[in-house]
């Protein structure tokens, strides 16, 4: 575990590293997002649930600050990237969702972080991914005449599967990084 007093290198380079690939999930995302598989799906379903497998280590590792930290960040870097690179409603759309939902996941992970190694990550993801998809569709979409709710729809089935999917290289990062699944003491 990370001393607290002594934020050195190693917290900030995780901290870092964890940053940059919420900005990355957030901004695949957000392209990926306006690019439809069928009626009831988007490509984006498949790379937004990384947002939560990032926020799930960090918070884990550091805590619920540090995990808000990358949450931040990555909702500034992520969001700016998108109001560029995509539509500016789905740029406002994302950052809103974004924010809402991690930040209840973050609270809900902390308030789990004592069971199971995957009870934390697991409910706390399906609650935020539920959060994400609500707000996200109704704000980027509503009133378009595309077929948001279907997408919606879709796209929490598609979170909701990768959400258990992701347990898997949460563990194995876990393992590979020496830590132990239990409990961190609430920041």
């Amino acid at each position: 575990m990370t001393d607290d007093r002594a934020f050195p290198v190693m917290p900030r380079i995780g901290v870092s590293i964890a940053v940059l690939a919420m900005m990355a999930a957030v901004y695949a995302s957000n392209l990926l997002v306006e690019i439809p598989i069928n009626d009831w799906l988007t490509w984006g379903a498949f790379t937004y649930p990384v947002t939560f497998l990032v926020t799930d280590l960090t918070n884990r590792q550091y805590g619920p600050a540090r995990a808000r930290m990358v949450v931040y960040a990555g909702f500034v870097l992520g969001v700016a990237l998108s109001v560029v690179a995509a539509d500016w409603r789905i740029g406002l759309a994302s950052g809103t969702a974004f924010l809402v939902a991690q930040l209840v996941d973050i609270w809900l992970f902390d308030r789990l972080r004592r069971s199971g190694w995957w009870r934390a990550p697991l409910a706390s993801s399906v609650l935020g991914s539920t959060l994400d998809t609500a707000l996200f569709f109704s704000l980027a979409f509503a009133g378009t005449g595309l077929p948001w709710i279907t997408w919606g729809a879709g796209d929490l089935g598609v979170k909701l599967l990768m959400a258990a999917t992701l347990l898997a290289p949460y563990r194995m990062a876990m393992a590979f990084l020496g830590w132990s699944w239990s409990p961190r003491p609430a920041a």
